[in-house]
Parts: C-alpha cells; sequence; structure tokens
C-alpha cells in the first residue's frame, strides 16, 4: 500500500514537472507570437490613419489564441525536453532507474498530461481560439475600415468570379467572416452577358442571400456616369452559401465541434470536403501528437550530464522536430490536394514518430 502510494505520488510530481515545462514554453511562445502580431498592427495603422492603441492591443489579443495553438506540438515537445533535463540534472532521473524504475515508467506521466494538454486544446481551446479569431476580425474591419481593402489588394487577395442572372462578376473583400458568408471591405465589377463591364460596386460589407449578395453602404461607378450611392445593393450570383464558404472560408474561424456538420454539407453538396477533412484528422490526432511529441523529446533527453554532449542531444532533438513538422505540413498539403485520403496525410506521420522514437528508446535502454 504504501509503495503504490509513493508511486502515485512521485507520478504527480513528474507530471508537474512536464506540465510546468509545457506551460512554460507556451508562455513564452505567446509572448513572442503577441508582439510580432503587435509591431505589424502597428505597421498597418500606420499606413491606414490614426487607430486607439486599445483597439490593436485587444485585436492582437483576440487574434493570440488562433496563433498560439499552431505551436501547441512544439511547445509540448521543448516543454518536455525541458521537463526531462531538469530531472537528469538533479539526479532525479538517476535515483528513479536505480530504484527500479524502467523508462516507461517515468515517461508514463509525460505522455498522460501531453494527451490530456493535445485533448483540452482541442475540446475547449480551440472552439475559444475560433471564436476569438472571428471576433477581431469584426474589429479589425471596424478598426481599419475600407483602407483594408486597398492594403490587401496590394499585397495579392483573393479573387472570386461568380455568375448570375444579370451577368458575370468579380469579386474580392479586405475580410471574409462567417466561412466566407458575410464580406467586408467589397469590389465588385460587374459584366453583362456579353463580358462588357457594366459597372463597379464598392461596399463596407456583403452578405450572400439566396441567388445574390446583399451589398451594404455601396458606392457603385458605371461608365459616363456619377457615382451613386445606395444603402442596399443586390449583386446576383449563383454561388452557393457552401462555394463560397470553400472559396473564401478561413479554417481558423472554424471550431471542431463544427467541422463535422460542414464536411457533411460540403459531400452533399458535391463539393471537395479535404480541406475541412484534413483539418479534422488533424485535431483529432493532436492528444496523439502531443504524446508522440515527449518520445521524440526523450530520445534526445535522458543521457546524464556527466556523460557530455547534451547540447549536441538537443539540438539534435530541437533539428530533429522541426523536420517532422515540416514531414507534417508536406503530409497535410498532399492530403489538401487530394493526392492521398485526409486519415492517411495526418496519421501516418504521427504513427511513424511514434515508432521511430519508441525504436530509439528501447535501444538506448536494451542496447
Amino acid at each position: 500500500m504504501i509503495g503504490v502510494f509513493r508511486t502515485r505520488t512521485l507520478g504527480r510530481y513528474i507530471a508537474g514537472k512536464f506540465l510546468m515545462g509545457i506551460l512554460a514554453t507556451m508562455l513564452l511562445c505567446s509572448i513572442l507570437i503577441y508582439l510580432i502580431d503587435f509591431v505589424e498592427l502597428l505597421r498597418q495603422s500606420g499606413k491606414g490613419g490614426d487607430v486607439p492603441l486599445y483597439m490593436l492591443v485587444g485585436i492582437a489579443l483576440l487574434r493570440l489564441p488562433a496563433y498560439v495553438e499552431i505551436l501547441i506540438p512544439f511547445a509540448v515537445l521543448v516543454g518536455a525536453i525541458m521537463a526531462l533535463l531538469n530531472l537528469s540534472r538533479s539526479s532525479e532521473l538517476t535515483v528513479m532507474r536505480a530504484g527500479g524504475m524502467s523508462v516507461w515508467q517515468f515517461l508514463r506521466p509525460g505522455i498522460l498530461v501531453a494527451f490530456i494538454v493535445g485533448a483540452l486544446t482541442v475540446t475547449v481551446f480551440n472552439p475559444l481560439a475560433a471564436a476569438g479569431r472571428d471576433l477581431s476580425e469584426d474589429l479589425f474591419a471596424e478598426v481599419f475600415g475600407r483602407e483594408t481593402n486597398l492594403l490587401r489588394s496590394r499585397s495579392g487577395s483573393s479573387w472570386l468570379r461568380q455568375n448570375g442572372a444579370d451577368g458575370q462578376s468579380v469579386m474580392s473583400a479586405a475580410i471574409a467572416k462567417n466561412r466566407g458568408l458575410s464580406l467586408l471591405g467589397v469590389s465588385v465589377f460587374v459584366f453583362d452577358g456579353d463580358g462588357r463591364f457594366v459597372e463597379r460596386v464598392d461596399g463596407k460589407s456583403a452578405d450572400l442571400h439566396e441567388g445574390y449578395w446583399e451589398v451594404k453602404e455601396a458606392w457603385v461607378v458605371r461608365l459616363g456616369r456619377e457615382p451613386e450611392k445606395f444603402d442596399i445593393y443586390l449583386v446576383s450570383t449563383y454561388l452557393t452559401p457552401e462555394r463560397v464558404s470553400d472559396a473564401l472560408g478561413t479554417l481558423l474561424s472554424v471550431s471542431f465541434w463544427e467541422l463535422p456538420a460542414l464536411i457533411e454539407v460540403a459531400e452533399k453538396a458535391k463539393l471537395s470536403a479535404s480541406r475541412l477533412e484534413v483539418q479534422y484528422e488533424a485535431l483529432l490526432s493532436r492528444p496523439f501528437l502531443c504524446a508522440a511529441m515527449v518520445l521524440l523529446a526523450a530520445t534526445v533527453s535522458l543521457r546524464s550530464f556527466r556523460g557530455g554532449g547534451i547540447q549536441t542531444m538537443v539540438i539534435t532533438g530541437l533539428v530533429g522536430g522541426f523536420g517532422f513538422f515540416l514531414l507534417m505540413e508536406v503530409s497535410r498539403q498532399i492530403g489538401v490536394a487530394g493526392l492521398a485520403p485526409p486519415w492517411a496525410a495526418i496519421w501516418l506521420p504521427v504513427v511513424l514518430v511514434m515508432i521511430v522514437s519508441a525504436s530509439v528508446l528501447l535501444h538506448q535502454e536494451d542496447g
């Protein structure tokens, strides 16, 4: 009974070390990301006019979770390396080994912590990050106004070509929110059935309805006529909400709980759902990916400090981690392009790093 109690106490102690390492890394990454994003907002505010500082602070804070979420597996890798190095430096790992603990026993609490962190980021943090991203887009449009479209178009914004009852039109927007169903900072070039230019419509916002875009606060310019302003102006389209979401929507504003319904809608509409399916599989695999990062960290962090070469091993681990993330991104893009099933594009690299890391650990421990 006493032995079980001591084992549980030791497990909680090790888990606490891993958790503190992961949280410290996430905090450092958050500070760096926030500062970079805030400086970029300051640069844009200098081009777009005077913007209150508190608004820039708020926008950067709302966008921060969506950016931090991308780096969570990396934070787990670095945090696990830190935790294991601290345990090794204080000779605690040596004592545990002398007490008969195997590498799998003292890694088990860290793997469990990483798995729980990954699961919580998917089920709780991801929806909050998506909501914050969506709200930040509203504030961004409100703060920067019409100048946003000018700035974005200079850097190469996306354009959407569409057909409608009145002919063809080409549309761009500074910001797409609500998965592309609501647009801000809109410009539309309308052509007749013969492809001749008819008018240009610039509006503050546009919402998609059945068969038309409802453009609000629109300025309409036609050849040989003075510009006219309309509170509401309609632009015809045959686009469906699902098609617009696929073209203009951003996955950063879509939460984990919304993805299954969106995938079902896209499949019923006979549209490509590969981008959504890859994102969904990536979120499902995140707890296992975080657990794999602990195994990868262990391959470069268990050598005794007295043996030397720790710095080389840690650098090797970080380089290996970056290489793995690069492999994950390449595989992800292959899945998005439809060249491989979404589950294979996401899960195979995760399984691969688990097998390789476990094999290296077995070789290190058992020879």
